[in-house]
């Protein structure tokens, strides 16, 4: 199991097996997450968000706020359709369904 020893400055030196594991280069962020009181698991940080750029195709227009909203509005009526229960349609009035 590759280990490694924390300076006085707080720095370790990550093992190479590990490194290339986890394809760690110099100048790689990591990121460390607490999974459980005192326990930490750590991961690179994989890109920034300006490496985002370009994967959404640009409109051929410019949509209106109002359009955008009536697209919300519409998607939404689609999947209360789309989930609504039939379960009180075969109900009387007022009865629990």
């Amino acid at each position: 199991m590759p280990t490694a020893t924390i300076t006085s400055k707080g720095q370790i030196t990550i093992p190479v097996k590990v490194r290339k594991a986890l394809g760690l280069k110099p100048g790689v962020r990591i990121d460390f997450y607490e999974i459980e009181d005192g326990e930490y698991a750590f991961r690179p940080r994989t890109g920034s968000i300006m490496d985002l750029e370009g994967c959404i195709p640009k409109l051929d227009y410019v949509p209106t706020i109002e359009q955008m909203d009536q697209a919300v509005l519409d998607y939404g009526a689609e999947l209360d359709t789309a989930t609504r229960s039939d379960a009180n349609k075969n109900t009387r009035d007022g009865e629990a369904a």
